[in-house]
Parts: C-alpha cells; sequence; structure tokens
C-alpha cells in the first residue's frame, strides 16, 4: 500500500486536483471504501479545506489502513465488544508500540470516526467501531458565554484517548539572542527570523515568496525601525485554510531578505534546473521541505544545547508580541485582535492562550524580558506602513 500525491494532470471539469491524495493498494487500484470517503470529504462536502489539510487527511486515514493491512486486519470486521474493535486495536498500537502523544493519536482518530459514520450512512457497515454517548456540555463564563446554550449536549466517542493538558513552550528572552547569536546557515538565519520575529508557521516561513521582498532602502517613505505591512496571498505561498492575512516585517529583517536574494540565493539556485518561486533554498538550489524545516530546528538545538521547533517560535512570537503591546501606551488598537490577525486565527479565543502565557510569567521574569521586546520583536515603534 502507498500514499501518493496527484499531480496536475489530476483534472476533473478544468479544475486541477494537484496534491490531492491518493492510497493505492499492492494491485495498483485505489484503496476502497477509503479513498472515496477522502474524496467526499475534501471536495464534494464544499468545506474550505486548503492542500496542507489534504495531505494531513491523506497521511492519517493511510496509516490507518497501513496498519490493518500489515495486521491482515478487514476495516469493516465487526467486533460485539468496542474494547476488542480493530479501532481500539489501532488506539493501543499508537499509543504503546509508537508511543504517539495522545493529541497526535485523537486527530488521526477523529478522522476515522468520520470515516465509520459516513460509511455507516451509506450502509457500508451496520455497526461502528466504536461507542457513542451523549453528555451535557459544562457551563461556559467568558467570552463564549452568550453562544454556548445552556443543557446543550455534545456526542462523546468511546475511543478518543484522554489528553493530558500540555503547556505551551516558547523561547525565552535569552534562548532567543543565543539563537540569533549562533553560526548558522544564511537559510536556516532567515527560516528562524521569519518565524520568531513575524508569526509565520513553518509551512508559511519555507514557501515565502521571492516575489514579496525588495530593498527597503530604496523605498519611498520607509526608514529603518519601521515596519513594513506584507500581504500574503496563498496563490503565492502555502497558507493555512489558504486565508489570505497581512503581517509585519521588520525593516531590518526586509534588508536581511534582499541581500540573501542576491547573493546567496543566486548561488544556490545556480546548482538546480528548476525555477522556484520561494525565497529560501537548500544547498541543493530546491526549496526547503516539511522535514528539511524540523532538521534545521534539530541544527538550532544541537548548537544551542535546548528544545528548539518551528511552533515555539510562532509561540514566542505572539507571547512576546503580545506583551509589548500592552506595554505600549502610544499602540492605538487592541493588542489580542492585532495579534490573531497577524498570526492568522480565525478566532480570538485561540490567541488568548499567550494571554494566559503572559498572565503566568512571574513578576520577576516579566520585567527581565521588558528591555529586549521591542528591539527582538517589534522593532523601535510599531509604527507600519
Amino acid at each position: 500500500m502507498r500514499l501518493v500525491f496527484a499531480t496536475e494532470d489530476l483534472t476533473l471539469a478544468g479544475r486541477s486536483f494537484k496534491g490531492f491524495p491518493l492510497l493505492i493498494g499492492a494491485d495498483g487500484w485505489p484503496v476502497e471504501p477509503a479513498q472515496t470517503f477522502l474524496w467526499h470529504t475534501l471536495v464534494e462536502s464544499g468545506e474550505s479545506l486548503s492542500d496542507l489539510t489534504w495531505e494531513a487527511y491523506g497521511r492519517r486515514l493511510y496509516d490507518y489502513f497501513a496498519f490493518l493491512e500489515a495486521n491482515q486486519l478487514s476495516w469493516n470486521d465487526e467486533s460485539p465488544a468496542h474494547g476488542l474493535s480493530i479501532l481500539s486495536r489501532y488506539t493501543d498500537w499508537s499509543l504503546g508500540e509508537l508511543e504517539l502523544d495522545p493529541g497526535t493519536v485523537n486527530k488521526r482518530l477523529a478522522l476515522i470516526v468520520r470515516f465509520y459514520r459516513w460509511a455507516k450512512q451509506r450502509n457500508l457497515i451496520s455497526v461502528l467501531p466504536f461507542g457513542e454517548k451523549k453528555v451535557r456540555v459544562a457551563s461556559h463564563s467568558g467570552l463564549l458565554t452568550h453562544v454556548v446554550r445552556t443543557g446543550a449536549e455534545k456526542v462523546k466517542v468511546s475511543v478518543m484517548v484522554r489528553e493530558r493538558r500540555r503547556i505551551t513552550k516558547f523561547l525565552t528572552k535569552d534562548q532567543v539572542k543565543e539563537c540569533l547569536g549562533v553560526d548558522a546557515d544564511p537559510s536556516h538565519q532567515i527560516l528562524f527570523h521569519l518565524m520568531v520575529r513575524t508569526g509565520l508557521r513553518s509551512c508559511e516561513a519555507r514557501s515565502f515568496p521571492l516575489k514579496y521582498v525588495f530593498n527597503p532602502k530604496l523605498k519611498k517613505g520607509l526608514r529603518a525601525g519601521q515596519m513594513i505591512s506584507v500581504a500574503l496571498d496563498p496563490a503565492d505561498m502555502l497558507i493555512k485554510y489558504d486565508r489570505p492575512r497581512v503581517i509585519d516585517v521588520p525593516w531590518s529583517l526586509m534588508d536581511k531578505m534582499w541581500s540573501y536574494s542576491l547573493h546567496q540565493r543566486q548561488l544556490r539556485k545556480s546548482r538546480d534546473a528548476g525555477n522556484p518561486t520561494a525565497l529560501l533554498l537548500t544547498n541543493e538550489g530546491r526549496p526547503y521541505s516539511k522535514d528539511a524545516v524540523v532538521d534545521v530546528m534539530k541544527c538550532y538545538e544541537r548548537k544551542c544545547g535546548f528544545y528548539v521547533r518551528a511552533h515555539m517560535l510562532r509561540h514566542t512570537y505572539g507571547t512576546y508580541t503580545l506583551l509589548a503591546l500592552r506595554k505600549n501606551k502610544g499602540f492605538n488598537g487592541e493588542p489580542l485582535l492585532y495579534v490573531r490577525d497577524r498570526l492568522g486565527h480565525s478566532d480570538v479565543q485561540t490567541t488568548m492562550i499567550y494571554l494566559h502565557l503572559i498572565n503566568q510569567l512571574e513578576a520577576q521574569s516579566v520585567l527581565a524580558h521588558e528591555d529586549e521586546i521591542d528591539t527582538i520583536f517589534m522593532a523601535d515603534s510599531l509604527r507600519c506602513v
């Protein structure tokens, strides 16, 4: 069994479905009904799902069906006891042998649950391989009180794993300074800067377009210390949910990227026959892949001696930018909404995690950060262009 992703040759009604996940069995044919479910969920349902979601859904369903194939199990095997079902065996294997994080397992299980419900609706199975029960939603207080109906119920799936509450990890001021000071590859440096100073996701930083970069010294009305507004377009780069947004790029970072584009990028581009649109290229002249960015972060970890991951850089930006804006009396606007929009969150509730992190910081720790926040994350005065 293999997982492959369609090229631009997969078209229907004039539309290309490049990147669509294809589950191919040993006989060379699509694995059914998994493939039909993916088509229904990713295309026919009408949901606005990005190419990144296509890939994630494909990998999650492939992981499950590959497990079934390796253990000679049938997806529609019916067991009277949910604790002995194939889905329970898959869960035990994921947590036991693979030692996956419960949150990762639940993401996979959530899609598999949708698959089985879909299959039952189409009479492909008569019994679900998991139990369901209705539970009453707990009372809610806070920003969402007005939208949560008192006494509302939701369906709880028995197979889902209890998740331990994870602490959101971010770098301290000193750790950021240490990472910025290491002797790293020029592409690695800009990847790090883009994520920690603008809040870009890993996929967004590695696909950041060359066309967005210019010489700030020659731009009329710009001066050193300003923040430069850059509009991100999903037609130009990878953006989660394909939602365009605006980020603020520090003047010094734009200057650094411009210099890179003239020298390092030109040298690297000459090593490959392709014509990449991304700013950042590997030594071989190719755009960075998802796995390559993971390796970059591990390289920083080895050099600095502490844990570094791409998502931590985004959390670092969110936490310290919100802290800086709340201190800045000259900032006109709501800091929480500013950070929400720059990070591309669809709900301000997601952004509020950084507010909680700030509130949890010890007073002494907060004071220790204050002298560096503006220069590292917010330039001189937050004047946006």
